[in-house]
């Protein structure tokens, strides 16, 4: 793709314009870092636009604040009291989903990232949010929580224009195959080969 063009166009009966504005699914996946990273790069893009964008944690605990989920709280502020860029939530399985109306002790961690995906879809059918960060969900895909079927199902017919980036390991071959962009990271060195653990404003 030189200069940003095409390597060819399809003949599908669209304008250059409307084919440049259709709202994408993407998929960041693979043995290394930098999905999730890359995936709140986009959403940074989108809040400078002026879209409502929606973060959905799966697996991450919620006692682990990572930075990016600081900077956007900070973000969905500013655009609370001036209007600039667009507004932000922010949602972690292991607070046991901020919209419950009664909120648990221990739950089961595959019932509770159902009722995530469930409220996603909704929100997807209700238009609710311009781009969905659906953060590590490709685990409860690969575990068996949430099936692989009804999520493609929802996110290839979803209405209006809404963006959708789905992040982490082991991505089922039928999102893959679903997708608008697919990017997997690999591994070609790391510091944790060296004995070296994660560190501050590096990992979170």
């Amino acid at each position: 793709m030189p200069q940003g063009q095409p390597n060819s166009v399809p003949e599908d009966g669209l304008t250059t314009r409307q084919r440049r504005h259709r709202p994408l699914l993407a998929v960041h996946t693979g043995e290394m870092k930098g999905k999730s990273t890359s995936a709140f790069g986009m959403a940074l893009r989108g809040w400078n636009q002026g879209w409502s964008i929606g973060v959905f944690q799966f697996v991450k605990s919620a006692k682990w604040r990572v930075g990016e989920e600081s900077a956007f709280r900070a973000l969905g502020r500013l655009h609370e009291q001036t209007g600039e860029g667009g507004p932000v939530e922010w949602h972690k399985m292991g607070e046991g989903w901020s919209w419950a109306r009664k909120k648990t002790g221990e739950q089961d961690h595959a019932a509770s990232a159902l009722e995530g995906w469930r409220e996603i879809a909704r929100r997807i059918e209700n238009q609710q949010h311009d781009l969905y960060v659906l953060d590590e969900f490709s685990y409860p895909l690969h575990w068996g929580w949430v099936d692989v079927e009804e999520v493609v199902r929802t996110l290839r017919d979803r209405p209006g224009f809404q963006h959708v980036v789905i992040t982490g390991r082991y991505a089922p071959q039928q999102l893959v195959e679903t997708a608008d962009l697919v990017m997997e990271t690999s591994k070609v060195k790391h510091p944790m080969d060296s004995g070296q653990k994660g560190q501050k404003g590096i990992e979170w």
